[in-house]
């Protein structure tokens, strides 16, 4: 979501109110509000268990995804390149649109916290060059793409009942920000929306290769595993899929990289199986 955390909204999503309490010294998101008492889990609650306890390092990595995805939008990258603040601070810039999402979802979006953080956002977006349609693409990448990142790499893909409570929130802020949305009521609707979007507006852009090349050397290494960090940006080249990549005009990876990140997700997913 463009620059969203710049100014007031900064204040408000990363900290002042409380939201940043959503993580711990790492930046990892934790299941309790700033005060430490276990939270009260709204409708939306399996899908704040999955992304917030379950598969906390997972839905992280597949947030990140889903940013890096809407740098394959022109527009969106324009505006992003624009502010500054993605080539200048990556991680941090990241970081404060994890902090409001993961805020949302853990505290919802009727609490006090959501509120204020649904205002911000509002706020921040309201300009000429953020349309709804834009703004509802945004949604749907930090929506879809962490649960795809957990099907494809977590120890367990994600239930029935996690997908009906990611839409749930997803249609809940999809509302909130006055944003359309699909009509079907599922998930999957998003998701079809999402490609043929894709398909129609994925182009390569002096301000996508520009923000890639900062996130693929910072944060996108920061989110792997030690051993993978090391060779970023080859490591983060792996995790996306075609589509993307010749937006982005990245080059795919040699195979034995390819192969080294499989292997590496591969055993972490069954590490965590077992461990289950």
């Amino acid at each position: 979501m463009s620059d969203a955390q710049s100014g007031s909204g900064a204040r408000e999503a990363n900290g002042e109110h409380g939201v940043s309490g959503m993580y711990d010294a790492q930046g990892a998101p934790r299941a309790y509000d700033p005060q430490g008492a276990p939270r009260a889990y709204d409708p939306q609650g399996a899908f704040a268990r999955l992304v917030l306890e379950t598969m906390p390092e997972e839905s992280r990595v597949g947030l990140t995804l889903g940013f890096v995805r809407t740098f394959g939008i022109p527009e969106i990258a324009q505006v992003l390149d624009s502010t500054g603040r993605m080539t200048n601070e990556p991680r941090g810039r990241a970081k404060a649109t994890g902090v409001a999402m993961f805020g949302l979802i853990g505290q919802g979006l009727e609490s006090a916290e959501g509120r204020r953080i649904v205002e911000s956002l509002r706020r921040i977006h309201d300009r000429p060059d953020i349309t709804p349609e834009l703004m509802r693409y945004v949604l749907a990448c930090f929506t879809v793409c962490p649960l795809r990142f957990i099907d494809r790499h977590g120890y367990r893909p994600v239930t029935a009942e996690e997908r009906d409570a990611a839409y749930t929130f997803h249609l809940s802020l999809s509302d909130a920000l006055g944003l359309p949305d699909s009509e079907d009521g599922q998930l999957d609707g998003v998701e079809r929306w999402m490609s043929d979007y894709e398909s129609r507006r994925f182009a390569p852009s002096e301000a996508g290769r520009t923000l890639w090349a900062a996130t693929s050397r910072g944060l996108l290494a920061a989110r792997l595993p030690a051993p993978l960090a090391g060779l970023a940006p080859a490591v983060a080249a792996s995790l996306l899929d075609e589509p993307l990549r010749t937006a982005l005009d990245v080059r795919r990876p040699p195979a034995p990289v390819r192969a080294l990140v499989t292997y590496a997700l591969r055993a972490r997913a069954r590490s965590r199986r077992a461990a289950s």
